[in-house]
């Protein structure tokens, strides 16, 4: 999928410099946030479904012992 992306000139003077720094170009630079971004907000999701499933799961014992 092709896409436009539009920065504040300050993002886009960091994500030069940052992609200096680590050798890459800016858009391997973006793709890797990304990944980053969709590994971690994958992980809170199944961190946030279990919490709810155990909750629901002990809730009725955990109002007996209030």
């Amino acid at each position: 999928m092709a896409m436009n992306l539009r920065l504040r000139d300050d993002q886009s003077d960091a994500l030069k410099i940052r992609a200096e720094q680590e050798g890459m170009s800016v858009h391997a630079l973006v793709l890797q946030a990304v990944d980053d971004y969709l590994a971690r907000t994958a992980q809170q999701a199944i961190v946030r479904k279990t919490a709810m499933e155990q909750a629901a799961k002990w809730h009725e014992l955990m109002e007996r012992l209030k």
